[in-house]
């Protein structure tokens, strides 16, 4: 049986703790037996919460979908790239010294 997760742990916990004051508060119950049997059940009531948290370990992929006929494949065209020639500029003569 794998470990319970720190999710797992956290939410399980919270429900036993708010559900059990929630329970006492709401029936009112002030003897043995009645505690008891709140308790009990809060404490089914968060092995349930901490059971059905999503866990966290690895996750199968998911199927993709394959087209029911391969379309054809066109062949590669090359790709001509347009470079406009270099622009011009003026020929600078020296100045003689």
């Amino acid at each position: 049986m794998p470990r319970p997760t720190v999710a797992q742990l956290a939410y399980g916990s919270c429900t036993v703790i708010f559900s059990t004051f929630a329970m006492l508060l709401l029936s009112g119950a002030s003897s043995g037996v009645g505690v008891a049997i709140v308790a009990v059940s809060a404490l089914a009531l968060g092995l349930l919460v901490a059971m059905t948290v999503p866990s966290s370990g690895p996750r199968r992929p998911a199927v993709a979908e394959r087209p029911a006929a391969p379309e054809p494949v066109q062949p590669a065209q090359p790709v001509r790239a347009t470079v406009p020639p270099p622009a011009r500029e003026p020929v600078r003569e020296r100045a003689a010294s």
